[in-house]
């Protein structure tokens, strides 16, 4: 598995890439759908590759350790098996759901004791453990295990807790050099970067990280709480510091302009569950803004979605038949919803690297964004 580099803009620090893996390539600056229990909510395999074309999708090894568990995966043959998904995938670690859990759990030098959220059992993840649960979920991206400190944790906290992330990614790195992948594709672990909102913390963090020769790195502990002009800040001081021949991952980011702000920041992949998760609630992203479709201003409107789209939902059904799907609450509205942000993110990247594939990236930036602000 190795990073192609293909071009860097001239007038910022986005880029284009090529990720090979032994499942495909992915063309970066990449968005990622996230399929935490092995499934994109309300979107079948089929519609992610032959209408929404995702290169890469993400599960979560939280949830598929408890639930449907490794015994069966690996009976399966994997996730990719399990789920019949041939192209990549990327395991969270789960230490963000078990910090998540707050009162459930109890973190220790060891690593963090937590309860199910399905049936109260006790577990524990630990460094090396999480890595051993990735090879048998067989991701091709794995994820090293960390502490997630809240955006606003106070300096001593977050340091604390960044230092014991540093440890753990130690702990993890050995363990992935010992032990070898389960169903023959290479795999790779990131490093992830933490240090909260300050500055000093986040290069200590990224200049650990980077001290491991790691395919790609991530950098977690952003969107959770902090103002969006300090997450933005973080992310140009860690850049400035990890290798710039390996990508990039922004874990859990964001609405469009956060992906084009990260990207013109030096960021080249992304996952966040905002697509799927605001589709089925009604708000649909667009080039034009953002558009509640329960609104009833839609309920009149018999224009197609997206005629533009690859997705044949896009094209094939009206804003008012939508809006009338979502008012009923029939999951049909929830599968057009999903598939059609999906579409729309996947656009707005790959629209991101034929930008700076032709060297106007910032320009075209400037011109798009003040749009996809706006409520329509």
């Amino acid at each position: 598995m190795h990073f192609d580099l293909k071009k860097t803009d001239a007038s910022s620090n986005a880029r284009a890439g090529i990720l090979h893996t032994d499942h495909g390539d992915i063309a970066t600056p990449i968005f990622m759908p996230v399929g935490t229990v092995g499934s994109v909510k309300a979107v079948h395999q089929h519609e992610l590759v032959s209408d929404i074309d995702a290169e890469i999708i993400l599960g979560n090894t939280y949830h598929l350790y408890l639930r449907p568990g490794m015994d069966i995966l690996k009976e399966a043959g994997g996730l990719h098996s399990f789920m019949n998904w041939s192209r990549p995938i990327l395991t969270d670690s789960g230490g963000f759901q078990v910090f998540s859990l707050a009162d459930n759990r109890k973190i220790t030098e060891e690593g963090c004791k937590f309860k199910s959220h399905i049936d109260g059992s006790r577990h524990m993840f630990t460094p090396e453990n999480v890595v051993d649960i990735q090879r048998v979920i067989g991701s091709d991206i794995m994820m090293a295990f960390d502490e997630c400190p809240p955006g606003e944790s106070p300096y001593p906290y977050a340091k604390k807790s960044m230092e014991l992330t540093h440890r753990w990614m130690d702990r993890c790195m050995k363990r992935f050099y010992e032990t070898e992948p389960l169903y023959g594709n290479q795999q790779a672990l990131f490093p992830i970067v933490q240090g909260c909102k300050y500055p000093e913390l986040r290069r200590i963090s990224a200049e650990h990280a980077a001290s491991h020769d790691a395919v790609g790195y991530a950098i977690g502990g952003l969107a959770v709480g902090e103002p969006t002009e300090v997450m933005y800040q973080m992310i140009e001081i860690v850049n400035a510091i990890l290798p710039t021949d390996r990508p990039r991952y922004l874990m859990g980011v964001g609405t469009p302009a956060n992906i084009l702000e990260a990207i013109e920041r030096g960021v080249d992949m992304f996952d966040c569950v905002m697509p799927t998760r605001n589709g089925r609630n009604g708000m649909l992203f667009t080039w034009n803004g953002t558009v509640n479709i329960k609104n009833k201003k839609w309920e009149t409107s018999f224009l197609p979605i997206d005629p533009s789209s690859p997705a044949a939902a896009d094209r094939e059904y009206t804003y008012a038949y939508l809006h009338h799907l979502i008012k009923s609450e029939e999951l049909l509205g929830l599968q057009i919803a999903s598939i059609h942000n999906l579409t729309f993110y996947l656009s707005l990247v790959r629209s991101a690297r034929q930008h700076i594939l032709d060297g106007d990236f910032t320009s075209w930036k400037a011109s798009v964004l003040p749009n996809l602000m706006k409520r329509v």
